[in-house]
């Protein structure tokens, strides 16, 4: 089955719709699929809702779909970093579903893995809480917290075979597994397409079973914030 497209558009060419969960990668602007943002944004595809810690930037990553006003909840940890996520939700104009940041990565785990829930002592006692089954083990109450199961996933790996075994370098790897395994179709965009069989199996952080479709591109890596020490 071919999986190499030939550009972002191309990969996402007959899988988008209205109204779609995506699942997708990165934490900040570190590891995130940024050409697939892109492409999204320029379909015009409308009332997403997006699992991700995070909503990017004003400007960049997700945060290029929020300025278009295409997604209408976000599944995430965090939305610090981002004044326009901050403004639409404390307007009205966004929902939001706050996770626990571990509790959001075992949720995208779990649907990868067919689990549709598990329990979890993160969250009891708060907000998290409201409206979950509640049980106790040995004295300690845990709260049912249900798998994500996206309509498809969008990702991004640094090196990755044609039949879509992936490495991710360093911390970019993040969410990106277990984005990757929680979509229906999970698209990846990587910066070297290498020959099948060059990779060494056991450093393999993603198997190609949980990839469809994959693109090679150019990535500008935006540093989210930088600080550095004054000229001597």
């Amino acid at each position: 089955m071919k999986k190499v497209y030939g550009s972002a558009a191309e990969a996402l060419d007959g899988i988008l719709h209205d109204g779609m969960l995506i699942a997708a990668g990165g934490f900040g602007l570190c590891g995130i699929p940024e050409l697939l943002i892109e492409a999204l944004v320029e379909s015009g595809v409308k009332d997403l809702t997006v699992a991700s810690n995070n909503a990017g930037v004003d400007d960049f990553g997700l945060g290029k779909l929020l300025a278009t006003r295409q997604i209408k909840k976000m599944m995430s940890s965090y939305v610090g970093e981002n004044a326009e996520f901050m403004r639409q939700y404390l307007s009205g104009e966004l929902e939001l579903e706050f996770n626990p940041q571990g509790t959001l990565a075992e949720r995208m785990r779990a649907g990868g893995a067919g689990i549709p829930g598990f329990y979890t002592k993160t969250g009891v006692g708060t907000v998290i809480a409201e409206g979950k089954d509640v049980k106790s083990w040995n004295g300690q109450d845990y709260i049912l917290e249900e798998g994500i199961f996206a309509d498809i996933s969008i990702v991004k790996a640094w090196k990755a075979d044609a039949t879509g075994n992936a490495i991710f370098r360093k911390t970019a790897r993040n969410f990106n597994p277990p984005a990757a395994m929680c979509g229906k179709i999970c698209i990846m965009e990587v910066e070297e397409i290498v020959p099948v069989g060059s990779l060494d199996p056991d450093a393999i952080h993603l198997p190609g079973v949980y990839v469809h479709r994959i693109i090679q591109g150019q990535h500008e890596k935006r540093i989210e914030q930088r600080t550095t020490r004054p000229a001597a």
